[in-house]
């Protein structure tokens, strides 16, 4: 016979059928579950994963990870401090930028932007915007003077393209003979951008050279971009950096911009993670009721194993292998379905969208077309994990149950 005995009566009892249908499908219903819940939580964090990678490449790829700027001021001797800030460790990139806030229009048609004026050679190394150029290139800044740079919205909302005439309203007023005017000057647009996100809408790029005459900096700088080697490090690195250099500056990070949008992301992801995780309680509920209806179904034969020999012990045992089966086989159905989902989900979702002809994000309200998918192994290991411990921890009290059985009570009208 097969050894342990324990092990061998949990399998017979779990594979054997049963005369009561009930138990049966109540049993079935609990892996089912069991499998679903762990499905959908495997799937579900893969997408916010997937949307968390995305907003991290497309947002914080175009936004600074940090910035050193001038207490109302510019920063005259920029070449020197960008030498200096290169050469610590942490540091991958600097660049220097000049920023305005103003207003574009074109035929009649006015919206705001920021303003960013920046060296298209050393752009690249702090930014993603030379990957992300839809039409025109980055280039042309520095072969055009007055040349403009718009993201994909901005332009639409303009109604321009590349070629095209937009004027540039800064909120500064110069004294003239025809009395106090807005500062106004004209540019030609050479390139547009898109990134799929709000970006698109409030971005607009032109040289630092053309930056500097606009806001009268002269050979001054409003700051230094920074890129560094650890996104999350960078609030603290940025401080510190600034803290051991000369004269007084101010510091801002990505966290201060856009950081409320990535803890919410996150907020989102525990929430559903929570939610979603009831699924799995829920089968693990199941699995006690169907262990409870088993040993009451089962009371003859507790007693007849008692009869024979068999301790408490192995009797709570034999329960116990028939609960962790349902969960075993449960999980592991429910983490290979989740797994091949979470890896196919995109073409899954382009399926249903060709098929019904439906869209479930728009481009034009939403950053990104497609669902994304980021599946992290570690993830699912915790995922995996929690669901066997739980079917494990369900087990126990119905096996506890059967291991009291008295046998003489329970053969008395047998």
């Amino acid at each position: 016979m097969f050894k342990p005995l324990s092990i061998f009566i949990g399998l017979r009892y779990t594979a054997a059928k049963r005369n009561n249908h009930f138990i049966s499908f109540i049993s079935l219903a609990s892996m089912l579950g069991l499998m679903l819940g762990v499905a959908a939580l495997i799937i579900v964090l893969s997408v916010m994963n997937g949307f968390d990678r995305e907003l991290k490449q497309r947002i914080l790829g175009m936004v600074p990870h940090a910035s050193i700027s001038g207490y109302g001021k510019s920063i005259e001797e920029w070449p020197v401090l960008v030498e200096s800030l290169e050469q610590n460790p942490r540091v991958i990139a600097a660049a220097p930028f000049i920023q305005a806030q103003g207003m574009l229009t074109s035929r009649g048609v006015v919206r705001g932007a920021l303003i960013n004026g920046i060296d298209p050679a050393e752009e690249a190394d702090v930014s993603i915007l030379g990957d992300h150029i839809q039409s025109g290139t980055l280039d042309v800044l520095n072969q055009q003077r007055f040349g403009i740079v718009l993201g994909n919205l901005l332009a639409r909302y303009l109604g321009v393209n590349v070629g095209d005439k937009v004027t540039l309203v800064l909120p500064e007023a110069s004294v003239s003979v025809a009395g106090v005017v807005p500062r106004l000057k004209r540019f030609t647009v050479v390139g547009i951008f898109e990134v799929g996100a709000e970006l698109d809408a409030n971005l607009a790029y032109i040289h630092i050279n053309d930056a500097a005459k606009i806001k009268r900096l002269g050979e001054g700088v409003d700051g230094i971009r920074l890129k560094f080697d650890d996104l999350f490090d960078a609030p603290k690195a940025v401080r510190e950096i600034a803290a051991g250099l000369q004269g007084y500056y101010r510091t801002s990070d990505w966290t201060r911009t856009h950081g409320n949008l990535f803890q919410a992301i996150q907020l989102e992801k525990r929430m559903i993670g929570l939610l979603l995780f009831l699924i799995v309680l829920v089968a693990a509920f199941n699995i006690v009721s169907t262990l409870v209806m088993v040993v009451t179904d089962k009371k003859a034969d507790v007693a007849i194993l008692r009869t024979l020999g068999a301790t408490p012990g192995r009797i709570m045992r034999i329960f116990m292998v028939q609960g962790t089966v349902i969960g075993i086989l449960g999980t592991l159905m429910g983490t290979v379905l989740g797994v091949t989902l979470a890896l196919n989900v995109a073409d899954i979702i382009g399926w249903v969208e060709s098929t019904f002809a439906i869209q479930f994000l728009d481009p034009n309200v939403y950053f990104i077309s497609k669902f994304p998918s980021d599946l992290q192994w570690p993830d699912v290991g915790i995922i995996t994990g929690t669901a066997l411990m739980i079917s494990f921890l369900a087990t126990i009290y119905p096996a506890w149950r059967a291991s009291k059985t008295d046998p003489a009570e329970a053969l008395r009208y047998e």
